[in-house]
């Protein structure tokens, strides 16, 4: 029971953090304007660990490595601490570490994108004219723009969304079985 809830929290502010480091990368290569809220919010919870990396570690090719570097940090150490709580040390290989927070920042990634897609349709269901909205739009859009070619309206509904839920739900399941193989 104690492990469960260690995991648990561990996973929150895992998720957290590297959620928050993959989301200012996402939204600098989108240029959304980090001075809504959710920008702002952003900020809050990586500048602890971004701005530092920075100084170590350039840009590439206007990608900030530093965000995705800071979000496997974070991964890294959720797993180190699963690992060194669960004991798996005795006979184990801590070799398989990295790729624990390899899989795990994609999942986070994957869950992020699900959980800004579900805010997007709630707020097209709602018509509200805010500056959340209007964010969550331009970091949907790049989503939806391909799947908005394919699917077409139906009865005035767009079920590009859906879509791309249903599409990112495959690829967590793909993700699950890739990182068992990788594991055995």
């Amino acid at each position: 029971m104690l492990y469960q809830i260690f995991s648990l929290l561990l996973d929150v502010v895992g998720g957290l953090l590297t959620g928050a480091c993959l989301l200012r990368l996402y939204m600098q290569r989108q240029r959304v304007p980090f001075t809504n809220p959710v920008g702002r919010l952003v900020f809050a919870l990586s500048d602890w660990l971004v701005i530092p990396l920075r100084r170590v570690i350039p840009s590439v090719g206007g990608w900030d490595v530093a965000c995705l570097v800071g979000a496997f940090l974070v991964q890294l150490v959720q797993y180190l601490l699963l690992w060194a709580v669960i004991g798996l040390g005795v006979g184990a290989s801590w070799a398989w570490v990295p790729w624990f927070a390899l899989f795990g920042m994609a999942r986070v990634a994957v869950s992020g994108l699900m959980g800004l897609l579900i805010v997007y349709a709630v707020l097209s269901w709602v018509q509200t004219q805010s500056p959340l909205s209007d964010v969550i739009a331009r970091l949907c859009e790049p989503l939806l723009r391909p799947l908005r070619r394919v699917v077409p309206l139906l009865g005035g509904v767009d079920l590009s969304p859906l879509v791309a839920l249903v599409l990112l739900q495959v690829v967590m399941i793909v993700l699950g079985h890739l990182q068992m193989a990788v594991l055995l």
